[in-house]
């Protein structure tokens, strides 16, 4: 099982790079850009678990070291793989997962 995470700085905060790269986009011919907002991004490979117990795990993960949840916010989409043993399936969970306190 693999997901992917998504952080970003809340709306609510400051994101000088993002607004250095949109003034930058702007400057070489991109005028229709009205926001970025820079982040990071994670792949991380549970290996054979459940879709539930990857969310619930990644979720930790988010919350104890990937984010710092006072000023920024992840996404969580659990992809691919079923666990050791199971039929595959072409089905994958619901992925989003907000930080906590955020609305999605």
């Amino acid at each position: 099982m693999r997901a992917k995470v998504t952080v970003y700085p809340r709306r609510e905060i400051l994101d000088p790079q993002g607004k250095a790269i949109r003034t930058a986009l702007q400057r070489v011919g991109f005028a229709e850009v009205v926001e970025v907002r820079a982040g990071k991004s994670f792949e991380i490979d549970l290996g054979p678990v459940e879709p539930q117990q990857a969310a619930e795990r990644v979720a930790a993960m988010c919350e104890q070291l990937l984010a710092n949840t006072v000023v920024e916010e992840y996404a969580i989409e659990i992809v691919g793989g079923a666990p050791a043993g199971a039929a595959p399936s072409n089905a994958a969970p619901a992925g989003a997962k907000p930080a906590k306190g955020t609305a999605s």
